[in-house]
């Protein structure tokens, strides 16, 4: 499929502080044609028209009623984390909009992080190392 084929995604950025990752825009370009907020703000008539779906990573772009709006073909925004208490979804369904999220994606590392801090805690693991290595609890 040509570039102009692929449907619009709006994300952030790609990379810096709060973009999609580059490893997961490379991702996203073969199913989608990434259009950057930047992007979008600079030519607001055109991009919108061509946007279909809205990737929110790390709760960025922030979907609002005036994005909402500036969205006519908007039909699904994609959330990269697990909760999305972050977004209003009365008001996205209200625009017909679906929204979809990956609960299950970091339940075993929370799983492994529990038990891990569990079995520290029963067996004293952080005190035991204080009293072993007395200097190394300068760093904790």
């Amino acid at each position: 499929m040509a570039k102009e084929e692929l449907p619009g995604v709006l994300i952030l950025d790609v990379g810096g502080t709060h973009g999609v990752l580059e490893n997961l825009a490379a991702l996203l370009r073969k199913h989608f044609h990434l259009i950057t907020m930047k992007e979008f703000l600079e030519n607001k008539e055109e991009m919108s028209k061509k946007i279909q779906s809205v990737f929110v990573f790390e709760c960025r772009p922030t979907i609002d009623q005036e994005l909402l709006e500036s969205l006519p073909n908007l039909k699904v925004i994609g959330n990269s984390g697990v909760g999305v208490d972050h977004l209003d979804l009365k008001m996205i369904s209200s625009f017909g909009v679906k929204v979809t999220n990956t609960p299950h994606a970091v339940a075993d590392p929370t799983a492994d992080i529990g038990m891990a801090l569990m079995l520290a805690s029963a067996r004293r693991l952080v005190e035991g190392n204080v009293l072993n290595f007395p200097g190394y609890s300068l760093l904790l």
